[in-house]
């Protein structure tokens, strides 16, 4: 299976879609911002990254920036909503024309979860 970057702020949600990921046979890491996420990235070269998009010290969009300046072709997947009035805010259209390969909307089932990751690893 793939080893898969998980960036989130939230400890939970980190821990659920660990739980989940790896109970589909994927090696998951994990990040509590786009620093440490970014810092982890380079030391794992992992297969897909999975990020939030509203976090402190780099938000998402920055980490896709630097991620796809690091890596043109890297499988990357957006999670967000856990902050309505900041997540309503945000145009996934732009964010989808960065180059992700999915977006997740926050919360989302473990089959979301696996459609959008099999879809961004095919």
């Amino acid at each position: 299976m793939a080893t898969i970057l998980v960036i989130d702020d939230e400890d939970q949600l980190r821990f659920l879609v660990n739980k989940m990921l790896t109970r589909d046979g994927h090696q998951v890491m994990e990040a509590n911002d786009g620093v440490e996420g970014l810092q982890c990235f380079y030391q794992l070269n992992p297969d897909l990254v999975i990020t939030d998009i509203i976090m402190p010290n780099k938000d998402g969009i920055e980490v896709i920036a630097d991620l796809l300046a690091a890596n043109p072709n890297q499988s990357i997947v957006v999670m967000s909503g856990g902050r309505r009035e900041m997540a309503n805010s945000i145009n996934f259209a732009s964010i989808e024309m960065l180059g992700v390969k999915g977006i997740l909307q926050k919360p989302f089932t473990h089959q979301q979860l696996r459609d959008v990751v099999e879809a961004a690893l095919s």
